[in-house]
């Protein structure tokens, strides 16, 4: 796996924390997408609601992914077609631990030359590569759905 460091990403900010609107978190992660280069995995942390899959679905639309982005809660997995290399998006919620992700088709999946988005990765602690984490998370008494934004 390539050193994902050396990607030319948007930065969170100093000390790695930034304080988003739900608008400036989705235009964040479009700008994100236009910036990957696959390989990439990028695993979402964060309590339900948090935003994960809103942020997913904006990388998506930043890196070139035109098809409707959805949840793939039940089916753990969905595959976007982009310009630039094929989009996993996991999603782990349902797993109970890493035994389970051979089921899916986990090592090819981070394997592929292709943009990979983990939802829920403590899922699969001590399998996941190396990877651009974000930690989302709501701001408490923050009525205007302000989230921050970790890595």
């Amino acid at each position: 796996m390539p050193d994902h460091a050396s990607h030319p990403l948007p930065p969170l900010a100093a000390r790695g924390r930034l304080s988003l609107t739900l608008e400036e978190m989705v235009a964040w992660g479009e700008r994100f997408g236009r910036a990957a280069t696959p390989p990439l995995v990028v695993t979402l942390a964060g309590d339900l609601g948090a935003g994960k899959t809103t942020l997913v679905q904006a990388i998506c639309r930043g890196y070139g992914v035109t098809e409707p982005v959805t949840s793939p809660t039940f089916a753990l997995v969905h595959r976007y077609a982009a310009r630039r290399s094929p989009v996993y998006h996991l999603d782990l919620y349902r797993l109970r631990g890493p035994a389970e992700l051979t089921n899916i088709g986990w090592d090819e999946i981070v394997s592929a030359h292709a943009l990979v988005l983990v939802e829920w990765p403590e899922r699969a602690t001590g399998m996941l590569p190396q990877h651009v984490p974000i930690d989302l998370e709501h701001l408490p008494g923050d009525e205007s759905r302000r989230v921050l934004l970790a890595g």
